[in-house]
């Protein structure tokens, strides 16, 4: 038995002639023997061949071909067209007219064209007081024509429909529409229910319509109990990751194709994606003033009452929302350090410390994600420690329960950057770009815990001496009160030194006056409050 192998060289050129273009090959088959010593002398003598004038492949015949072309395969990946695709198809889409006609002619009327345009008898001279009260309804009324008609059915119509549009037509598929829009339809439909049972009362009140229908204070009620509030808590808490989820597609050419087409839309008014995304956290905190402002102007004790009770209802909706915002926005901030925080093995920090090779699989190191996932991050920033007569960078993470000390390790490789959450505040911007660079913060000493740590304030005169102004000292101290650390600090500034050592003061007295101790004991790690 053999084996046939094509053998293909080029056609021969003369030494005269120029450079070689597009020669036809002429093609050859060699017969390969079954013997492997044969076919290896075979092949031994073939590559000896001048390769700069042949060309020689060879095919193994025996071996079976892939019989399907793999060309233009894109396994795991989407088609999310391009932009000159996003633009072809936007210059011929319009957007459907969604303005409800009475809504629309109401918004811009003030409460006396409305009753001029309903034929009604009512006026400021038959009840004047009546007719204030009326008149904060009816603001309530129109506003909320205002935000329904110009903020969120712009969003939902001009960009969200159209980014729908758009996917189906598979551009942009892979642009997650809930990070952006949230439950951006549900607001919608709570608000347009809210305006129609609203307009009903206001007819009802004015004696336009007598349909039986609730009383304003009832429906009041109903409606900022069991709709408003909620769907608006849940769409500001997803308005970080939002902003921060539009910031990262903005460098992208088809992106960008679609918002710009979008904000020329004269339906926006000229306003941006990033305004209009911001409409209902402005809403929810308006709310409160304008019911207020209808309390106060209610000639009945019992109604200005329990309009009074809807408004602080509202007002502890919002600080609900608060403290809901404050807790995914520590709970964002502990995730990324949870990352970007090393802790050394203590062989690396200690360098008397020497473990054997085989005997470091026992000393495992500390994990963060144990020691911080369930802590509050109180305070951080950048000082300058003194070290050996040097000053280096550090950086302190103020806990709950402890205080880190950390070194700035900065990383040439850039990451994708945090997730930020816009509606911190203050916002520290220097942390933010730090773990946006990718830099890392190596842990100097184990963590000094709050009930085992002393302040020294170093004042004026011994901080020129020494040439450390705006200096501070850390002490930690072991339960048997001894020293076994001590930190030189340098803020910024007198201001920065008074905020550091004032909040920690009020940090350790917190945790000395919580009633239990919140210290978990663990297998996997220790505190120093346990030394």
């Amino acid at each position: 038995m053999e084996r046939s192998v094509p053998i293909i060289s080029p056609s021969p050129r003369p030494a005269d002639r120029g450079p070689r273009r597009g020669d036809q090959r002429l093609s050859t088959t060699v017969s390969l023997p079954r013997d492997r010593n044969v076919t290896a002398l075979i092949l031994r003598s073939l590559r000896t061949l001048d390769f700069r004038r042949t060309s020689i492949v060879l095919i193994d015949t025996k071996k079976s071909k892939w019989p399907f072309s793999r060309r233009g395969t894109t396994k795991g990946k989407s088609h999310t067209g391009t932009a000159s695709d996003i633009e072809k198809y936007l210059s011929s889409s319009q957007i459907q007219d969604w303005r409800n006609p009475d809504l629309q002619r109401y918004k811009d009327l003030s409460l006396a064209e409305f009753l001029q345009d309903q034929s009604s008898q009512v006026g400021p001279a038959s009840d004047p007081q009546g007719f204030k009260r009326q008149e904060a309804i009816w603001e309530l009324f129109t506003s909320e024509c205002v935000y329904f008609l110009d903020q969120l059915m712009v969003l939902k119509e001009v960009f969200s429909a159209t980014l729908t549009n758009l996917q189906v037509r598979h551009c942009l598929a892979d642009v997650d529409s809930w990070r952006l829009f949230a439950n951006l339809n549900e607001l919608c439909l709570v608000s347009f229910g809210f305006l129609n049972n609203l307009l009903r009362a206001i007819k009802d009140t004015l004696e336009i319509t007598h349909g039986g229908g609730s009383t304003l204070p009832e429906l009041l009620s109903k409606a900022f109990q069991e709709s408003l509030c909620h769907c608006l808590q849940k769409y500001c808490l997803n308005y970080s990751t939002a902003l921060l989820y539009l910031d990262s597609l903005k460098p992208r050419e088809d992106f960008g194709s679609y918002v710009k087409w979008c904000e020329r839309n004269e339906q926006c008014r000229r306003l941006q994606l990033r305004d209009l995304l911001v409409a209902p956290l402005q809403r929810l905190t308006r709310y409160p003033l304008l019911l207020r402002n209808i309390a106060k102007r209610c000639p009945r004790e019992d109604e200005a009452a329990g309009l009074q009770v809807i408004t602080e209802q509202v007002d502890t909706s919002i600080c609900d929302l608060e403290g809901k915002v404050k807790w995914l926005d520590n709970y964002q901030k502990v995730k990324q350090l949870r990352d970007a925080l090393v802790w050394l093995p203590v062989w690396e920090r200690d360098k008397r410390a020497f473990v054997p090779e085989n005997l470091k699989h026992l000393l495992k190191a500390v994990t963060l994600e144990n020691l911080i996932s369930h802590r509050s991050l109180l305070h951080e920033g950048k000082v300058m420690l003194s070290e050996n007569t040097k000053l280096i960078d550090v950086y302190l993470f103020l806990f709950d329960e402890f205080l880190l000390i950390t070194k700035i390790k900065r990383n040439k490789k850039r990451s994708i950057g945090p997730e930020q959450n816009p509606l911190r505040m203050p916002q520290n911007l220097e942390l933010d770009q730090l773990l946006k660079d990718g830099c890392t913060f190596v842990v100097l000493d184990q963590p000094v815990s709050l009930d085992r740590i002393q302040l020294k304030n170093i004042d004026q005169l011994n901080a020129s001496a020494s040439g450390l102004p705006h200096s501070f000292i850390i002490m930690h101290q072991n339960r048997y009160q001894q020293c076994i650390g001590a930190f030189i600090l340098q803020a910024a500034s007198e201001a920065a030194k008074r905020a550091w050592m004032s909040t920690i003061e009020g940090a350790v007295t917190a945790l000395l006056a919580s009633p239990q101790p919140r210290v978990k004991s663990s297998s996997l790690w220790l505190e120093s409050s346990q030394i």
